[in-house]
């Protein structure tokens, strides 16, 4: 048997179509996107350790997804970020000083402008590379898998600013769901977003009352 076909077999009973949402034809794999998404960003926001197993099931429901959407780079970015989620379990429960959890803090102004200026090349990198594969939306495609990566690396050492680079990919991705029919998840990103300001401000609660407890302590 072909590793075509062995996968389409896998991937069959996620491909379902389930009911009708305008355009979208929901499948199984959008469905459960849609709520291991919903749950694995929650936890996030409460700084939960959780949030990683929950968004390793959520990349593989959105690896199949994207895959039959011809979104090729979100689709391989599924598997990088199923990786990483396994790197940013580890790092959150061992990942501190003496093996200890990592504890909430921000990052500084170079990893931040290192961050920022790699952007720009591996954007336009993945943007050659997406439109040789025929990818619907290469540029699109291509920028938000810089921020996103740039977001789960900052996630998984724990660090506040994590949340502008997703507020940052949220708002190319959901457009770019919409024109692509995939309105489920288009909605799932709007509540993403919506979910981010929320952690963007329960983790600057959170270092500020640090702050005020222990001044002397530099974040």
């Amino acid at each position: 048997m072909a590793v075509s076909d062995f996968l389409s077999g896998l991937t069959e009973p996620l491909n379902t179509v389930l009911f009708q949402l305008g355009q979208d034809a929901v499948s199984w794999a959008e469905l459960l996107g849609f709520a291991t998404g919903a749950v694995g960003v929650w936890l996030t926001v409460r700084a939960k350790v959780w949030n990683f197993p929950v968004g390793i099931a959520n990349n593989v429901f959105f690896l199949v997804l994207f895959w039959g959407a011809r979104l090729y780079a979100d689709a391989a970015l599924q598997v990088v970020f199923l990786a990483l989620g396994v790197h940013g379990w580890w790092q959150w429960l061992r990942g501190g000083d003496k093996h200890s959890a990592r504890t909430l803090r921000r990052a500084d102004g170079r990893t931040l402008t290192a961050l920022a200026l790699l952007i720009v090349p591996v954007t336009w990198g993945l943007t050659v590379v997406l439109g040789r594969a025929h990818d619907s939306s290469p540029f699109w495609d291509a920028l938000t898998t810089a921020l996103s990566l740039a977001a789960q690396w900052l996630l998984n050492t724990k660090q506040y600013e994590n949340w502008y680079f997703w507020i940052a990919a949220d708002l190319v991705y959901i457009p770019l769901y919409f024109s692509k029919r995939l309105d489920l998840t288009g909605l799932v990103y709007v509540l993403f977003l919506a979910l981010c300001l929320v952690g963007l401000r329960a983790w600057r609660r959170e270092l500020s009352g640090r702050s005020a407890a222990s001044p002397a302590v530099a974040l």
